[in-house]
């Protein structure tokens, strides 16, 4: 594992700032991207970064960072060693944070990660701001989506339904509305949601109201229940 604890110009504490260690081990320039987008932050730094699927466990233990970004393995003919690799971190490191990065098949890993323990999923199209948004946000104790995966399984949940009755409120709902429906149900903030889809905090506000008065509900509890019911979220990977 490479250290990484250069003093920064600015004169942030070393103890203040948010320790991120990062384990993406088959593609390091996507690594040394990260670690760029990470290091520009002021309360951010990167303390150490995993060349070994083997040794990432041990090292998480040595680094102890308050957020690991982990990369996906491949799925194969055995399964994927990406549940195994969470649930072992989690064990050892109960502490750390994670966030899962897709290797490709997003799909099947989104659900893979969230259940085996990961506290975000980020894509490999993920733009500067969500690789910030979401270290942000599974520090402050929420669960971090990409936006795009929220987009697929909206996509999904509609052609899923094709039939629904025409009176149904949630057909009354935007696609906008729908991705702000699913990110609040998660428990992001307002302001974590307007970050992760580029939009203000006045128009996330507007568009959760709306989201609240269409559906009649009054609080996140009841909109968390109407997800599940309704299937949009599996209880198991919260």
């Amino acid at each position: 594992m490479t250290t990484l604890s250069e003093p920064r110009a600015d004169g942030t504490s070393e103890e203040t700032r948010l320790a991120v260690m990062l384990a993406i081990v088959d593609f390091p320039m996507l690594s040394a991207a990260l670690r760029g987008v990470i290091e520009q932050e002021p309360d951010m730094r990167v303390v150490g970064e995993a060349v070994d699927r083997e040794t990432i466990v041990a090292e998480a233990g040595a680094a102890r960072p308050d957020v690991l970004v982990l990369e996906c393995e491949s799925l194969g003919g055995y399964g994927c060693g990406t549940y195994d690799a969470i649930d072992a971190i989690r064990i050892a490191c109960p502490d750390i944070k994670i966030i899962a990065l897709d290797c490709r098949c997003a799909a099947e890993q989104f659900s893979v990660a969230l259940k085996a323990g990961a506290n975000g999923f980020l894509t490999r199209e993920a733009q500067d701001s969500d690789v910030v948004g979401a270290v942000r946000s599974v520090v402050a104790g929420h669960t971090y989506v990409s936006p795009a995966i929220v987009t697929r399984m909206v996509d999904t949940y509609v052609r899923r339904s094709p039939d629904a009755a025409l009176d149904d409120p949630y057909e009354a709902l935007s696609e906008r509305e729908r991705q702000i429906l699913l990110l609040a149900a998660m428990g992001h903030t307002n302001r974590d949601i307007a970050r992760s889809l580029s939009l203000s905090e006045q128009t996330v506000h507007n568009n959760r109201a709306n989201v609240m008065e269409k559906l009649g509900l009054h609080d996140r509890v009841e909109l968390l229940r109407y997800t599940v019911r309704r299937g949009l979220l599996n209880p198991s990977t919260l």
